[in-house]
């Protein structure tokens, strides 16, 4: 018989579950509108909602510094939330991606016209929320990661375009389109449940949120190079080579001069666009010589590094449990 026990996953919006239905409540209300249309869409969009690891990491990240559970906290968590997913819609537009984790997307369903104005509304609904908390550093927070995903996603194309291919330049854009995300989310939590700015722990769960964000896109990039992933994903494998991106799993084969075929390899990965069979090589060179190996033992790395800090700035408690274990669940997830 399969295994029903609870994921990781789970456990942790078991621990949270009051908090996470005041959040889809809170959702809801604030994405109501007079328009018929939008809220056919966003009903829809709301049904098949993801894992919602991002208002998790602010709810927790509040109850490091609260014991309990406030409107401020619930609105900082929906805000982020909602930027986060107008810039998933938005990325579906440019990607021009019809599916996503096997859903049609919304420019799928309709146009890019309805999804960009859907991805909008989205946008102005997370600086509303964020306005509600009457924190004015809350508020910063968000506008500020909303340039820095433009930027990152910017850094991307740039990179793309122009074979940046460098560890250095992978993680700076990561950290900008990922890791400040969670970032925001460790600080916005840490607000709304009263953080003061002079209090030394909101840098450790900073840098926490940052690491457990770059460890979250490389596991990401890595799904790229199994087949297996892609039912899961819902994306093809090697799509990140076909849309121009090189990510860590072949960066770091690529800057082994001594591999053999490495001029050929790198010469390849410099061809715009490349086709299929292009792909399926450059995929199988960056398995075959430990690109694989190397990207996880980064991520182990960077997850020893976060729970050192987490756990020198903050007394063991059920939330600091929970923010170690999600951190071992964004390692390890398969999906």
């Amino acid at each position: 018989m399969p295994d029903k026990s609870p994921s990781a996953l789970e456990i942790i919006q078991q621990s949270i579950a009051p908090e996470l239905r005041s959040l889809n409540q809170r959702i809801m209300l604030a994405l109501s509108s007079p328009n018929r249309m939008m809220n056919k869409i966003i009903e829809e969009y709301l049904r098949r909602k993801g894992k919602q690891v991002r208002p998790i990491m602010v709810l927790l990240s509040a109850r490091l510094f609260a014991s309990r559970s406030t409107d401020s906290i619930i609105d900082a968590a929906a805000s982020v939330e909602m930027l986060h997913n107008a810039s998933l819609i938005h990325d579906d537009v440019v990607d021009e991606s019809k599916l996503r984790r096997n859903e049609p997307t919304i420019n799928g369903i309709w146009d890019n016209h309805i999804a960009v104005l859907v991805g909008d509304f989205f946008t102005a609904t997370s600086l509303r929320l964020a306005s509600e908390t009457r924190d004015l550093r809350i508020i910063d927070t968000i506008a500020g990661l909303g340039r820095l995903l433009s930027i990152g996603e910017l850094d991307q194309v740039y990179n793309a375009r122009f074979h940046s291919l460098s560890e250095q330049a992978y993680m700076e854009t990561i950290g900008r389109k990922t890791a400040s995300l969670f970032v925001a989310c460790a600080s916005m939590g840490a607000y709304a449940a009263g953080a003061d700015d002079s209090d030394p722990r909101l840098k450790a769960i900073r840098d926490f949120a940052e690491k457990l964000g770059l460890c979250f896109q490389i596991a990401d990039d890595i799904f790229d190079y199994f087949p297996s992933a892609a039912d899961t994903i819902g994306k093809p494998t090697g799509n990140d080579l076909l849309e121009g991106k090189v990510t860590l799993p072949l960066l770091h084969v690529l800057g082994r001069e001594e591999l053999p075929d490495h001029d050929r390899m790198l010469a390849m990965s410099r061809i715009e666009p490349l086709s299929p069979d292009q792909v399926a090589v450059l995929t199988d060179y960056a398995v075959r010589h430990g690109g694989i190996d190397y990207s996880r033992s980064v991520m182990d790395r960077l997850r020893h590094e976060a729970a050192a800090e987490l756990t020198a700035a903050f007394a063991d408690s059920p939330a600091r449990q929970s923010l170690l274990a999600l951190l071992d669940y964004v390692i390890s997830r398969s999906h």
